[in-house]
């Protein structure tokens, strides 16, 4: 049961909009209409198999999807195992990744952790948040992305975008993304969680964007919100 108190002190805004809806009703509403808006929905990063899934996830950190695409496409017809990118060595690497933010580091990411998965996992990547969370440069975000995306187990990746859109549409208090993820997967059915995170990332980038909406005008920040007159303030990941 929702502890109205609570919701009150953390989503009030001067105005009585608590009192038409809660926090669930809310989450019921924000689904049905990101299912109506993306009733499909396609993996942004595009990948040749789990091993190069997780190569992407880990390279679209502080880089656009699109970046990370253009720079794959010419990478993965010929690299696509770990054994390919040891042979290749860090530094060759790096001039691959070159195009892509802090490569220097990710290129060593990469390299270290296929190593690990030759040495230790037989080739292949673990399945297990704990196991992938071993790995360099792979924290929970990039193992939730590979364990929804790669092996189809339930998984809700919070970003920065989500953090910021949860707090929007005062689903979460914004304390942290760990707070964040576990308002999420309390308020929203555990089968929707893989199709969700996608479906509020392009939602947010084709309508409720950063310094567009404010949490004003956008579909569900108006039905959600319908009496909200200021700009929502958002916390920082």
């Amino acid at each position: 049961m929702v502890n109205d108190k609570k919701n009150w002190s953390l989503f009030n805004e001067g105005s009585n909009e608590f009192q038409i809806m809660n926090e669930i009703q809310r989450a019921k509403i924000i689904l049905k209409i990101l299912n109506k808006t993306y009733p499909t929905i396609k993996v942004p990063l595009k990948s040749r198999n789990v091993f190069t899934l997780l190569i992407s996830v880990l390279l679209s950190a502080q880089c656009t999807d699109v970046n990370v695409n253009n720079v794959t496409k010419k990478i993965y017809p010929k690299y696509y195992k770990p054994k390919h990118f040891v042979k290749l060595g860090q530094k060759k690497i790096e001039k691959l990744i070159k195009k892509i933010g802090i490569f220097r580091i990710k290129a060593k990411s990469i390299y270290s952790l296929s190593k690990i998965l030759i040495g230790k996992h037989g080739n292949k990547v673990p399945n297990t948040f704990e196991e992938l969370e071993k790995l360099p440069g792979v924290g929970h975000k990039t193992a939730s992305v590979v364990m929804s995306q790669g092996f189809g187990h339930p998984a809700f990746a919070i970003d920065t975008h989500i953090h910021r859109l949860a707090q929007r549409w005062g689903l979460t208090s914004g304390k942290n993304v760990i707070q964040t993820e576990k308002d999420l997967k309390r308020l929203f059915p555990k089968k929707s969680w893989n199709k969700l995170h996608l479906q509020i990332i392009y939602y947010g980038r084709e309508y409720c964007k950063a310094r567009d909406c404010y949490g004003l005008t956008c579909k569900i920040c108006s039905t959600c919100y319908p009496n909200r007159k200021k700009p929502v303030k958002t916390k920082k990941a």
